[in-house]
């Protein structure tokens, strides 16, 4: 019997088992996947929950809910990945677990202990995140009670999970501010890495826009080397400081620890791949997705679901001994909650920015591209629904993997 190893039950490897467990033959292949936590969490919740927007029950569900019959779940750290023997060594019982084929789906992590100065004693107190279940639910209480002053949020290094996040964080502070009657005692500043509000050329001008539009300063190509918790000072390398009150950051995300131990990451942990098929550049018989990858792309859940329509696909005829002729084009599709009820919808790939036009339906929508509407922020909220019911399960979804230009306007 051939077995495929799953490592890690977020996104892309409960995606992976769900689609995989339904084609191939139960008598010839057994399918386990592992992970270390039996909780699973709906990461895009978490940038509402310091806006009393969602509470922490709306982004946690059991793992083992979303596991389909048949395959054996495993709940234990990963200690080893020992490609060249075909197995993975996990704490639990100090097993090994053999493989024929291994699909890493670890993600990525924030790690603010990377940055000097971050996590010492103004951690979550005057320095806070929400990229954490737990950071965001002690934001929420902190902003609950703060009376105002310099918010900063503030982006450390790229790549990061959400790359739209910070942007939406500001745009949902600037509306929770106005509601509580406190905006003009609110300073609020996004500091980034990137030359301005997001990578790609046409959305960063309408983002910059917005932002603009909503008195909200940006301070572009900002690298962090270290934060004075004392002064309340980002610091950059070459000595730049911004002060600030509130710091909200995005801490240095890293691919899972094991990645580093087994000599498969790069300097990030993410394991490099090859950018359309997904397969290991180093070894014929492991796949990375997800967040756990070095796609040139956006760390998404929608780049997880079009990454695993495509590989499982591609999987099928690659353990038949054929070609993957199924090539993956980057696609990625966002929604960006602008607040007072309304959002930005943004599609694209690795070759082509996101241009304006309806989605899914050329020129009916029901949403409209790169533009601001109170229909793509129901989109937006629809969405956690979706997640649980129809994407993390493996059910089809009505828009296709690869990016479609139909509806857009160039």
């Amino acid at each position: 019997m051939k077995k495929l190893l799953v490592l890690g039950a977020g996104t892309a490897g409960t995606m992976v088992v769900n689609k995989l467990s339904h084609v191939l033959d139960r008598d010839e292949w057994k399918i386990t996947i592992v992970d270390q936590n039996e909780t699973h969490y709906y990461q895009p919740g978490f940038l509402f929950i310091p806006f009393g927007i969602y509470g922490k029950n709306d982004v946690i569900k059991p793992k083992r809910d979303f596991i389909p019959p048949g395959v054996e779940m495993i709940v234990s750290e990963i200690e080893m990945i020992e490609p060249e023997h075909n197995r993975v060594r996990i704490a639990k019982d100090n097993r090994y677990l053999n493989y024929d084929f291994l699909v890493i789906a670890t993600g990525t992590h924030p790690r603010p202990e990377e940055t000097p100065g971050l996590t010492e004693h103004e951690w979550r107190k005057s320095i806070h995140d929400f990229y954490t279940i737990e950071g965001t639910t002690i934001l929420a209480r902190h902003l609950r009670h703060w009376p105002g002053g310099r918010m900063v949020v503030n982006i450390m290094e790229t790549p990061f999970k959400c790359p739209v996040a910070p942007l939406e964080f500001v745009f949902l502070a600037d509306w929770y501010f106005h509601t509580q009657g406190i905006r003009d005692r609110v300073d609020l500043t996004l500091v980034t890495p990137l030359p301005g509000a997001f990578t790609k050329p046409r959305a960063a001008r309408l983002l910059g826009n917005i932002l603009e539009e909503k008195n909200i300063a940006v301070i572009p190509e900002f690298f962090v080397e270290r934060v004075d918790p004392d002064q309340k000072l980002l610091v950059s390398y070459d000595e730049q400081e911004v002060p600030y009150d509130l710091l909200v950051t995005v801490p240095v995300n890293m691919g899972a620890e094991v990645i580093e131990r087994s000599g498969l990451g790069d300097e990030l942990n993410h394991v490099p791949v090859d950018k359309h098929t997904f397969l290991s550049t180093q070894f014929d018989n492991i796949f990375a997705l997800g967040d756990a990858a070095n796609l040139p792309t956006s760390k998404a859940g929608s780049v997880a679901h079009f990454a695993v329509e495509v590989f499982t696909e591609n999987f099928l005829r690659y353990i038949d001994g054929l070609e993957m002729i199924h090539a993956f084009d980057g696609h990625a599709n966002c929604y960006i909650e602008s607040g007072f009820g309304k959002g930005i919808l943004i599609d694209f790939n690795y070759d082509v920015e996101p241009l304006p036009g309806k989605y899914p339906l050329p020129g009916i929508g029901p949403f409209s591209l790169l533009q601001e509407s109170e229909l793509n922020h129901w989109g937006k909220m629809m969405f956690r629904w979706m997640y649980w019911n129809i994407l993390l399960k493996g059910k089809e979804m009505p828009i296709t993997a690869q990016m479609s230009m139909a509806g857009k306007w160039t």
